[in-house]
């Protein structure tokens, strides 16, 4: 649980940063057409690696490795009415001689958020969350697969509810919804258990709270700094049981179409049994790192 919690601080004390770098170093931050109802903008990214031995008297392991990320926003302003909606998919796979095709990344994920105008900065909202997968997992033990462990919606994450926001820019924004509902649907009954959802029904409901939080900075010419948390605690059952969803992706933008990736993602929730590397079962800190360079294709 410590290290939960330096997680959480770690993750916390990156928004503290002065907002004015953002102004002054990120290229995306050009005066908006105020002319424009929806702003589309999004990411096509391709990222591989690869290593390769022969006769090397140091030893190593052939392996190659390719990821497929997309990242897009829609959104619409007018008036007082906004409505933000990200779009993240990725899907990547690992080979090594070994162990063959295994996969290192897999995720789909929805966020949208309407607001209409308060004040200056301050929104009423109501905001919708959804998170998935593509493909089946694996527990593997050295270079043998497992059982299977999740599946495409196995599990699957729907959060939505009313709240209130504080907005500085599209780079910027808080949303707190202190009654939004949670559902955590399994659509395969052999996987239920894993994620405390009865095995004769299709779904867990919560109810609780939910934080959101997102930053995107440019630390310096061409490197942006990306920062989504969402933090949510059910009022049903063991409030003080925090889950966390933190992800951190940093880019570099080498020239028009090349780019460095580096993503860390780090979820903790205590519904969801993990077999650890001792063999214990129960509850932990999941932690997903990827780093890759590749080709970037904007609009």
């Amino acid at each position: 649980m410590k290290v939960l919690k330096i997680a959480i601080l770690s993750a916390v004390s990156l928004f503290s940063m002065n907002l004015s770098a953002q102004e002054t170093v990120d290229q995306e931050a050009v005066a908006a057409d105020t002319t424009k109802i929806w702003t589309i903008k999004g990411e096509n990214t391709f990222l591989i690696n690869q290593s390769s031995f022969s006769n090397w008297a140091a030893g190593g392991v052939n392996s190659m490795a390719g990821n497929l990320m997309f990242n897009y926003d829609f959104n619409y302003k007018k008036d007082k009415w906004s409505w933000d909606n990200k779009v993240l998919a990725a899907y990547g796979q690992t080979f090594q001689k070994e162990t063959d095709w295994r996969k290192n990344d897999d995720r789909f994920a929805i966020n949208s958020l309407l607001g209409y105008q308060a004040a200056e900065k301050w929104l009423y909202t109501f905001f919708m969350n959804f998170n998935t997968q593509f493909a089946n997992g694996y527990d593997y033990d050295g270079t043998e697969r497992g059982d299977k462990i999740s599946a495409p919606f196995a599990p699957a994450y729907l959060s939505f509810g009313p709240g209130i926001a504080y907005k500085e820019s599209d780079n910027f924004k808080i949303n707190f919804s202190p009654a939004s509902a949670r559902f955590i649907m399994v659509g395969a009954e052999s996987l239920r258990e894993n994620f405390d959802v009865d095995p004769d029904k299709f779904s867990r409901n919560e109810f609780g709270a939910a934080l959101d939080v997102y930053y995107k900075v440019g630390l310096m010419e061409n490197i942006n700094f990306e920062n989504i948390l969402k933090l949510y605690s059910n009022y049903l059952q063991d409030p003080q049981n925090v889950d966390v969803d933190y992800l951190a992706n940093l880019n570099l933008q080498v020239n028009k179409f090349i780019t460095v990736n580096a993503s860390v993602q780090l979820l903790y929730d205590d519904n969801v049994t993990l077999i650890k590397s001792d063999g214990r079962e129960g509850p932990g800190l999941q932690v997903r790192q990827i780093l890759g360079a590749g080709v970037t294709y904007k609009f």
